[in-house]
């Protein structure tokens, strides 16, 4: 059975996509990028920036069932080879002392105030 997420806290997604999908045990989280809860993108300090994107992965995981701890892979993208130091100490902060896989690429965002996208897969399972 697949389902589909939209967190209600959420402004409707500004483009075509679900924000969660639940494919058996595993819970498929879209690309989140610091958007506020009337949908528009947070602009300001990098490590906010990251936060709440982090925190929007956080809110969608919780809509479709999942937990942090069971992420066990994770996509970011960064707008900006310089900004991999500090996205892997807040990182860090956020993942503790045994993270998930990760890959992190620097990407062009369509939108130039975008600086983090994370994206993330869950295992919801026993």
């Amino acid at each position: 059975m697949i389902e589909r997420f939209h967190p209600d806290s959420f402004a409707p997604a500004a483009v075509p996509l679900s924000h969660a999908t639940k494919a058996g045990d595993f819970v498929f989280v879209s690309g989140q990028v610091a958007t506020t809860a009337d949908g528009s993108i947070y602009l300001g300090d990098f490590e906010t920036e990251v936060n709440q994107t982090l925190d929007n992965v956080e809110t969608v995981l919780a809509a479709a069932g999942a937990r942090v701890d069971q992420i066990v892979k994770v996509g970011a993208f960064l707008s900006n080879a310089t900004l991999f130091g500090p996205f892997n100490e807040i990182y860090a902060r956020r993942f503790g002392a045994a993270p998930p896989a990760r890959s992190t690429v620097v990407v062009a965002f369509g939108r130039g105030d975008v600086r983090v996208e994370v994206e993330c897969i869950a295992y919801v399972g026993h």
